[in-house]
């Protein structure tokens, strides 16, 4: 059985330089790709997304763009904010913004909504358990948090508020936005809510990347590392319990 593997605390520079860098960048490049297409499969299923795809969703029915486009435009959007929390983004962060977007474009032009109920809530679950797999993946490549995740941890850290009240409260503003807009809410937006956080937890330490040798980081304490060069460490695991991106 594979023994499960804690995230590194660490900063931008040493996520490029801790070794296994062209497995975990293949790694990374699937699940965000995986990402993108449960969140095709959630929309395809009818029945309800999670709070950001709510929005996303919303912001998608107003303007001449694909679900795709806005999620990458609110993505990039969202990493400005990071600029005055003092948030660096990593290589992971950069390829959030862009390949999941093309990725739930692609699965939205091969997915049609099924015609039956249950089919629908196969489909949303199945999307939902996708969901948490790519989330793992993604995470556990160790190449940066994804820029919705940046923002939350950002905003924690500043204010010095709890990751929990900061990501609620996010969430909350983005989801009733959403909603307003026309964005769907419903079952799955329940459903994601109660199990995204449990199915993380349980695949990400599985498919975290064990990382190979440093070539050359000085051995310290990661966190205090990541504090000298002014740069903010990546997404703790305790603080993914919503959408991983």
């Amino acid at each position: 059985m594979r023994r499960h593997v804690p995230l590194a605390n660490i900063s931008t520079r040493q996520q490029l330089r801790a070794g296994r860098l062209p497995r975990r960048v293949v790694q990374l490049l699937v699940g965000l790709t995986l990402y993108g297409v449960s969140m095709a499969m959630m929309i395809r299923s009818t029945l309800g997304l999670d709070p950001w795809d709510v929005f996303h969703a919303g912001i998608a029915t107003h303007v001449p763009l694909s679900f795709g486009q806005v999620t990458i435009i609110v993505g990039a959007l969202v990493l400005l904010l990071w600029v005055p929390l003092r948030q660096w983004p990593g290589l992971g962060t950069v390829a959030n913004v862009v390949v999941i977007g093309l990725a739930a474009d692609a699965g939205l032009a091969l997915l049609t909504p099924p015609d039956s109920w249950w089919a629908r809530v196969v489909l949303l679950t199945s999307g939902i358990v996708l969901n948490g797999v790519a989330g793992g993946l993604y995470i556990g490549s160790q190449l940066g948090p994804g820029p919705r995740d940046g923002l939350m941890t950002g905003f924690a850290r500043r204010t010095g508020l709890s990751i929990r009240l900061v990501r609620t409260t996010i969430e909350v503003v983005v989801l009733s936005v959403g909603w307003l807009l026309g964005g769907p809410v419903g079952l799955g937006t329940v459903l994601y809510a109660v199990s995204i956080g449990p199915l993380v937890q349980f695949f990400l330490p599985r498919l975290t990347v064990e990382l190979g040798p440093s070539r050359g980081l000085p051995v310290t304490d990661d966190a205090e590392q990541g504090d000298a060069e002014g740069i903010a460490p990546v997404t703790p695991p305790t603080a993914i319990g919503s959408t991983p991106s």
